[in-house]
């Protein structure tokens, strides 16, 4: 028989990688996590069912083998032969953990199929396993498919912290818009400025660049400076950013485009600190990709995050082809949602929140195609990689 290994970081993963090279009727042998994610052994249905027919053919008594006489071994083929032992254990630990934890999930989905059928249609949409486990669990124990997930929905719509008026434009103060490479903060700053431009004039407001690393961002901000008859100052260390702070104190808004990097950069912590260590309270905004995944956010969001976010601004929806993401990573971090951002036009690309429409287009996500729909009989082999023997009558979760 022949046996595959797939190995990916989630369990979800790992099965699209069975299905694209085995099939939707493929045989899994065994199922657990090893040190980089998650290891799954699986095999052709055809091989498997040739590979049971010729063990029965060809079974004969067991042949029983003089017991072996124990030589002296030194130390260290001694000590490597125990971690081998010692690594077959482990292996044998995990598979076994895995293999009860499926049977858990069996047992759930056949008193609880109501409750399985959101935890598959959740999962369609894209959320993540965390925030479906406990939607699922929590929706109405007298509730078909259909009513828990408009629960679902007016749970997340609860707790998706948005703002209804325009803080950055009316109230004014001074932000810096963080994130990685790519996300539209120079755009994006355009747009704000443009926003504050109309609403108080060119002379309230003040631009600042971090960004001299990039070629032509100085540049490309400066036209939209230009443009908008507003000075924009570049800054390289903390020191010039405290000087440019205090000429620009008496301007009602300063907006602060810093330079991009990748959430795994040392200097993203050097970043936060030079713009906490300011004189004048600096509230920084982070500059979420709608079309990143679940993984590269949470990333991004504990990398920038420091001592605290002020709140974020959702890029790029018009490439996004769900919003599940970006919403998951935002309800679960509670982060506050300013705006979002649906293209490159200056400044009409920019709106307010609306918590409502965004949760209304990430539940229309639901067609058959979607790389996320698992059948009912895979679940029980994701639930059980991400997180063993949960229970469905369990209630903790910091969503309300």
């Amino acid at each position: 028989m022949k046996i595959q290994r797939f190995y990916a970081v989630t369990a979800r993963e790992a099965l699209g990688l069975v299905r694209e090279a085995l099939g939707p009727n493929a045989i899994i042998l065994s199922n657990h996590n090893v040190a980089n994610g998650v290891e799954i052994l699986a095999s052709h249905e055809a091989d498997f069912a040739l590979a049971v027919e010729e063990s029965r053919s060809t079974m004969s008594p067991i042949n029983i083998a003089p017991t072996p006489v124990i030589k002296d071994v030194s130390g260290p083929i001694l000590d490597s032969n125990m971690n081998l032992i010692m690594d077959e254990m482990r292996a044998m630990r995990g598979s076994l953990e895995s293999q009860l934890a499926a049977l858990t999930w069996n047992d759930q989905q056949q008193r609880h199929p109501a409750k399985s059928g959101i935890l598959r249609e959740l999962f369609a949409m894209g959320f993540s396993a965390s925030l479906t486990r406990y939607l699922a669990a929590n929706a109405p124990a007298e509730s078909d498919v259909e009513q828990g997930l408009e629960w679902a929905k007016g749970t997340l719509l609860r707790n998706l912290i948005v703002n209804k008026d325009e803080e950055i434009v009316n109230l004014g103060g001074i932000y810096a818009l963080v994130g990685p490479t790519g996300v539209g903060k120079t755009t994006t700053t355009a747009k704000l400025a443009a926003r504050c431009v109309m609403r108080h004039g060119p002379t309230n407001l003040a631009l600042i660049t971090t960004d001299s690393y990039r070629i032509g961002a100085h540049e490309q901000l400066r036209i939209y400076g230009k443009i908008l008859g507003v000075m924009v100052h570049s800054v390289r260390d903390e020191t010039d950013l405290r000087i440019a702070l205090d000429e620009l104190k008496n301007k009602r808004t300063v907006l602060i485009d810093t330079v991009g990097m990748s959430q795994r950069d040392q200097m993203v912590a050097e970043q936060i600190a030079m713009l906490s260590g300011s004189r004048i309270p600096i509230k920084r905004i982070l500059c979420i990709n709608t079309t990143s995944t679940i993984e590269t956010l949470n990333e991004v969001t504990h990398a920038y995050r420091g001592s605290g976010l002020e709140g974020c601004i959702l890029t790029k929806l018009d490439e996004a082809v769900t919003l599940s993401n970006s919403l998951d990573v935002v309800l679960r971090q509670k982060l506050r949602l300013f705006y979002i951002g649906t293209g490159q036009r200056v400044p009409e690309d920019l709106q307010l929140a609306d918590a409502k429409v965004l949760l209304e287009r990430a539940f229309q996500h639901r067609h058959a195609q979607s790389a996320t729909r698992y059948e009912d009989s895979e679940l029980p082999i994701v639930m059980a990689s991400e997180s063993a023997f949960y229970d469905f009558g369990s209630r903790n979760s910091d969503v309300a």
